[in-house]
């Protein structure tokens, strides 16, 4: 595995992240606790040693799966938690209707309120079983509270030691330069893969100029670049990809079109005797501008097959075939 320093911090992150959005079940079609925990033990022993989560994964649930995983190995482990989007509350910006786990009607809001960030950092420190997350992340940006307030609550948590570094997810330059104003962000995690690559024209630049790093969600297209996920896959109604709302690609003549540009890169995978989905992360963390990219992990299989994607070393021209094969496809 590769480690990269995250942003001006002294936290050094491996290149390949260990996603635990699935490991709470909410739009994945149900958890498995026992195989989440092996899941994150592989993925640790294999240096995947960043854990990437946030309360709204299963609304706690993937905080308290990571916290049972981590006992006895807390000085192994890297935490990233993330605070924002609220499931118990109606203040902030109303996001979406949802349902819980036992398929209860939900309202998301989202909500940076410094009372309700200090709050939802309590509880993460709870859910997880430590003193300190080491890097503490906005997860969308809430239109109804000022960054100038956001970015006080989230300082007074560093100073205090219960946050490590301070990082955003989804903002804009423009965002994350009223951020510096008050103080250092370390990262901001986009969404960025083969697929989805709208940040090389303002989130990388900007990052690369201010030193912020980036981690990119999504990296695989929610499975699709593995290309595991074949044209008569069906997905149950609670899995995200049942439908076209939070991604298109999983649309029939969308994934058809994926599919067919993973066919014009197997040749650069099988001569490098890798998966295509372990090709499709080293071209994530080869772009210029990335530290590292999240990867889900379910169970221990794909925590080892992931992995591996952190030692991988494709040529330049080969990683230009790769982005090539992408770069015109949008989705109908």
């Amino acid at each position: 595995m590769q480690y990269r320093q995250l942003g001006k911090s002294g936290i050094k992150v491996p290149t390949v992240i260990a996603g635990a959005w699935a490991m709470g079940g909410w739009c994945w079609g149900g958890s498995d606790e026992a195989a989440a925990i092996e899941a994150i033990h592989a993925a640790i022993d294999e240096g995947m040693n960043c854990i990437d989560t946030a309360p709204a994964y299963g609304f706690g649930l993937s905080e308290e799966i990571i916290g049972k995983a981590i006992q006895g190995r807390r000085d192994q482990v890297i935490i990233a938690t993330k605070c924002g989007l609220r499931w118990d509350s109606e203040e902030g910006e109303f996001f979406f209707d949802a349902q819980d786990n036992a398929g209860s009607p939900l309202k998301i809001y989202k909500n940076l309120k410094p009372a309700g960030i200090i709050q939802e950092c309590e509880d993460s420190l709870k859910r997880l079983g430590v003193d300190t997350i080491d890097l503490y992340q906005c997860h969308w940006p809430d239109k109804t509270t000022p960054l100038e307030d956001t970015m006080p609550a989230l300082l007074k948590l560093q100073e205090q030691g219960k946050i490590r570094a301070i990082g955003v997810s989804n903002f804009t330059p423009e965002m994350m330069e009223t951020c510096l104003g008050f103080g250092r962000i370390e990262s901001d995690q986009p969404k960025y893969n083969l697929l989805s690559r709208g940040i090389e024209k303002d989130v990388l630049p900007f990052c690369r100029k201010k030193q912020i790093g980036v981690i990119t969600y999504s990296s695989l297209e929610l499975g699709l670049l593995t290309g595991k996920v074949t044209m008569d896959r069906v997905f149950p109604q609670d899995d995200i990809r049942a439908t076209g709302d939070y991604t298109p690609w999983f649309l029939p003549q969308n994934r058809k079109k994926a599919l067919d540009a993973l066919e014009k890169i197997k040749p650069i995978a099988e001569d490098h005797g890798i998966t295509l989905g372990q090709l499709a992360i080293a071209w994530v963390i080869a772009q210029p501008g990335v530290t590292s990219a999240i990867v889900g992990v379910r169970n221990p299989q794909q925590a080892k097959e992931n992995a591996k994607a952190g030692n991988v070393q494709i040529p330049e021209s080969e990683l230009a075939q790769v982005g090539k094969a992408f770069e015109d496809l949008q989705p109908e």
